[in-house]
């Protein structure tokens, strides 16, 4: 099993960002935090890298739930997705496969939950 769901597609950059951003909040996602990769290794290492943002996505609903189940869940949420720049310059998205990062849980319940976000997940990437 892949930990990621990854598609290419032919946006700008911060186009790409806003698209995914919004296809996100169309399967009931918000963005909690957004880092630039890119700019943080400049500012702290000055090491130049190309565009790569983390989306630290969260449906609200879900979270709870999962929380309810397991109050140390906290430790793998938000559900992170990416939009990077790759090597050819073609922009590339990928989000994290909840199903597969809680393999290691012993929660029928909450293998359920991350089932049904894995889902939401997977449609979004294949939407865009």
């Amino acid at each position: 099993m892949s930990y990621h769901f990854t598609t290419t597609i032919d946006l700008p950059f911060d186009a790409a960002v806003e698209k995914v951003t919004k296809a996100l909040a169309d399967k009931g996602f918000g963005v909690l935090t957004t880092i630039d990769v890119s700019a943080t290794l400049k500012k702290k290492i000055d090491v130049d890298f190309p565009p790569y943002v983390i989306l630290g996505a969260c449906n609200p609903g879900f979270a709870h739930k999962a929380l309810l189940m397991e109050n140390k869940i906290g430790t793998m949420l938000p559900c992170n997705v990416i939009v990077q720049q790759n090597e050819a310059g073609q922009i590339e998205v990928s989000a994290v496969d909840p199903a597969a990062s809680m393999q290691a849980i012993d929660n029928t319940g909450l293998g359920d939950i991350a089932g049904t976000v894995r889902e939401m997940l997977q449609e979004m990437i294949n939407g865009l």
